[in-house]
């Protein structure tokens, strides 16, 4: 009886459950239908494109160098009697700070004697003349010689006169070379010489480099070459030197050393800083030996566009059209600054740069636009 029943409504709960099961589904389409399309456009960031004139940074590096070196050399022979507590390696001397000194006696009795010898000469000058006066008062107008009327013996006189006033001069500069004088502001490089050391004329007895000016010579590459304004000179340049505490100091563009290196193919500039040592400034000193970065100001490059280097793969960028796809341009690169390029043809003002591009981005991509935060514009930085 119960297996009966049970075979009477099974088939009952199958229509039941089919009933449920349609319902389910018929439902769950339902809420497909009325679900929104899902956007799988990829989102990209935009930037406009406005060309405007842009002034070309000139780069490159060099060495400080002195303007000038002087070999120090003794001027006459003598016994070193004093030198400067400055005159060591290392040391600062001023323009007309004395070295060193020479024993002076001796030169102070050249000086004498040759004081001396010109008054002789003198005298014997004053003699002659007055014996000239003489033969020529009894001469009378008649025909005489000239030994006669003594003219001989006046330039004889006369000569002896000048060469006394020669040894006099040559005196006086020899008793002054007792005493050398730093010839401008230096660094004392080397020092030969102690107090009581003879020294002969002309031997060398220290080194000095000129601390009024230094120069920085650097190379010019071919491609920086074309962007060099007409007239180099007089262009100020900015000098720096690496690390954490960079020195930054001013210079002016001086001249071309006029070649090209056969083997580089560069040519050479030369920077000239005032006072590196910074003796007459509160200018920090840049020391000779510093490697330093020199820069200047080039040509003004008319109506350019300045783009990151990431955003030009192989001369190619992307652009958004009216449509909102992504298209490909092939650019023009005139000249790379930095993490820059700056483009001349391949873009126009107004054009929309794709900054942020897809994983695989393909013509033709349809893209959605981030919402920016403010307007940005691909221009030169002032």
């Amino acid at each position: 009886m119960k297996k009966k029943w049970f075979k009477g409504i099974l088939p009952l709960v199958i229509l039941a459950i089919g009933f449920g099961g349609m319902t389910v589904i018929k439902a769950s389409g339902e809420e497909e239908e009325n679900k929104e399309p899902v956007d799988t456009r990829p989102t990209v960031k935009i930037e406009t494109a406005i060309a405007e004139d842009y002034q070309v940074r000139i780069t490159s590096y060099g060495e400080v160098k002195p303007l000038e070196s002087t070999m120090v050399s003794a001027q006459v022979s003598g016994e070193v009697l004093t030198w400067h507590p400055n005159f060591v390696p290392g040391g600062l001397v001023l323009r007309g700070d004395t070295l060193f000194t020479i024993e002076l006696y001796t030169y102070e009795a050249a000086l004498l004697q040759a004081e001396a010898d010109l008054s002789l000469a003198q005298a014997n000058l004053i003699e002659e003349q007055a014996r000239a006066e003489v033969a020529e008062r009894e001469a009378k107008g008649s025909r005489v010689s000239d030994l006669y009327l003594r003219k001989p013996q006046m330039l004889s006189a006369q000569a002896s006169v000048k060469s006394a006033q020669a040894r006099l001069k040559i005196a006086q500069r020899d008793l002054e070379n007792c005493t050398i004088k730093a010839p401008y502001d230096a660094l004392v490089i080397s020092r030969d010489l102690g107090v009581g050391q003879y020294v002969n004329q002309g031997s060398q007895v220290g080194i000095l480099y000129n601390i009024e000016s230094a120069e920085v010579t650097f190379p010019i590459a071919g491609f920086d070459r074309e962007f060099l304004p007409n007239d180099i000179t007089q262009q100020i340049a900015t000098i720096r030197t690496k690390g954490y505490n960079a020195i930054v100091r001013e210079g002016m563009v001086t001249r071309d050393l006029g070649i090209i290196d056969q083997s580089t193919r560069m040519s050479q500039l030369v920077v000239k800083i005032e006072d590196p040592y910074g003796l007459k400034s509160s200018a920090p000193p840049l020391k000779f030996g510093h490697y330093v970065e020199v820069s200047f100001a080039g040509k003004t490059l008319n109506q350019v566009y300045r783009l990151p280097q990431e955003l030009v793969n192989n001369r190619i960028i992307w652009l958004l059209d009216e449509e909102q796809q992504m298209q490909p341009q092939r650019v023009e690169i005139l000249r790379e600054e930095g993490a820059y390029f700056l483009i001349s043809e391949g873009l126009q003002n107004q054009d929309k740069l794709v900054t942020t591009l897809p994983e695989y981005p393909q013509k033709g991509m349809k893209v959605k636009i981030a919402e920016p935060k403010e307007d940005l514009v691909v221009q030169k930085s002032l």
